[in-house]
C-alpha cells in the first residue's frame, strides 16, 4: 500500500504527521486529557513504554514547554518528565530518557533517582506487546504489562496521583478493574475517539492513588494473586468467570474526544490541492531508530545479495 493511500485511509495517521506528532496515539492522550483534565497541577510525570515518543511529546508540549517559555519559571520549577522504554528514542525537549525494562528493579531505581526523593504526580503507559491476533493471549500478556506498570506506580506515584494505562478489553476485564480499584478509588475505562472501534484497546484512567492500609510494594504480586483467586489460597486461576451475583462487576466505558469530530474507522478523502499540483504525502515525524523488523530486513537483503552473487558466478562460468 502506498503512502498516499494509507494517508487517505487513516485521518489520525495523516493529522499526526501534519501536526508533528511521532504517532497517531498522541491524539488518544490528548482526548483523555480533554475528558479528565489530567495535567492540572502536574509537575512530575513518568511515561512507561514511551517509544517512539508521541505521549512524551504531548507531555512536553502540555507541561514542559509552557513552563520553559514562562518568564516567571525558574529552572528548579520546570516540570520533570522521565520516559522509559527498552528501545532507544529520539530526544524530546524537556524529557529525560531511561532505556530499560520496566519489570527490572534497577530501571525503577534509576527513575526514582531522577526525582531526588520526590514522587510523581502522574504515570502513563501506552505500552502493548507485539499482538498475535489471538485476543485471549494478547489480553493476558497485556495484563502482565499492566501489572508491571502498577508495580512501578506503587514505587514512584504519590498518594492522590493518577495512573493511565492501555488495556485490552476481554472476558477478564472486570477482574483487572477490581484489582485496580484496590489502589485507586476512582477507575474509569475510557475509549478515545481516535482509537478504532475495531480495536480491543481502551485506557484505564485511575485517579487518587490510595494504596491499602499496610500495603508493601514488594507484596504486590501476592496481593493481586489472592484477589484473583476464587478461594484466595491455592487455586490461582486468574479468571473472573467465577464472579457471580453482587460480586459481578459491570464496567461502564466512557468515550473521549469530540464525538462530532473525525472517526478513526472512516476513510476520508485526501485534501484538495491547487490545480496542476499533486498531493504530497508527508514522511513520518520520527522514523524508528531500532525497529524490531530491522534484523529481518538485514537478513533478507543479505540473502538477496547472496542469490545475485551465485547467479553472477554461474554466468561467469558458463
Amino acid at each position: 500500500m502506498g503512502k498516499a493511500s494509507r494517508d487517505k485511509r487513516d485521518i489520525y495517521y495523516r493529522k499526526a504527521k501534519e501536526e508533528g506528532w511521532r504517532a497517531r496515539s498522541a491524539f488518544k492522550l490528548l482526548q483523555i486529557d480533554e475528558e479528565f483534565n489530567l495535567f492540572e497541577g502536574v509537575k512530575r510525570v513518568v511515561d512507561l513504554c514511551a517509544a517512539p515518543g508521541s505521549w512524551s511529546q504531548v507531555l512536553s508540549r502540555k507541561l514542559y514547554l509552557p513552563a520553559a517559555l514562562s518568564c516567571d519559571s525558574m529552572d528548579g520549577d520546570l516540570p520533570l518528565i522521565v520516559a522509559i522504554d527498552l528501545q532507544p528514542m529520539a530526544p524530546i525537549e524537556g524529557v529525560i530518557q531511561v532505556q530499560g525494562d520496566i519489570t527490572n528493579a534497577r530501571t525503577i531505581e534509576g527513575v526514582i533517582r531522577h526525582f531526588d526523593g520526590c514522587k510523581a504526580d502522574l504515570v502513563v503507559c501506552d505500552g502493548a506487546p507485539d499482538v498475535t491476533g489471538l485476543h485471549d493471549m494478547d489480553e493476558f500478556v497485556q495484563s502482565q504489562l499492566i501489572l508491571a506498570g502498577l508495580t512501578v506506580v506503587t514505587h514512584v506515584l504519590r498518594e492522590g496521583g493518577k495512573f493511565i494505562a492501555k488495556i485490552f478489553r476481554g472476558k477478564d476485564t472486570s477482574l483487572m478493574y477490581c484489582q485496580l480499584k484496590l489502589f485507586f478509588p476512582t477507575v474509569t475505562f475510557a475509549k478515545p475517539k481516535s482509537s478504532r472501534n475495531s480495536s480491543i484497546e481502551a485506557f484505564a484512567v485511575c485517579e487518587n492513588y490510595s494504596p491499602p492500609e499496610g500495603f508493601n510494594p514488594k507484596d504486590l504480586h501476592r496481593l493481586l494473586e489472592k484477589v484473583g483467586s476464587p478461594s484466595g489460597a491455592d487455586d490461582l486461576d486468574c479468571s473472573s468467570g467465577w464472579l457471580e451475583g453482587p460480586n459481578k462487576v459491570y464496567i461502564p466505558f466512557l468515550a473521549c474526544g469530540d464525538l462530532s469530530g473525525y472517526d478513526s474507522d472512516r476513510s476520508y478523502p485526501l485534501p484538495k490541492v491547487a490545480e496542476g499540483t499533486t498531493y504530497q504525502s508527508l514522511d513520518p515525524v520520527q522514523p524508528p531508530i531500532a525497529p524490531p523488523y530491522k534484523r529481518a530486513l538485514e537478513m533478507k537483503k543479505a540473502s538477496s545479495q547472496g542469490i545475485r552473487e551465485l547467479e553472477n558466478l554461474s554466468l561467469d562460468s558458463s
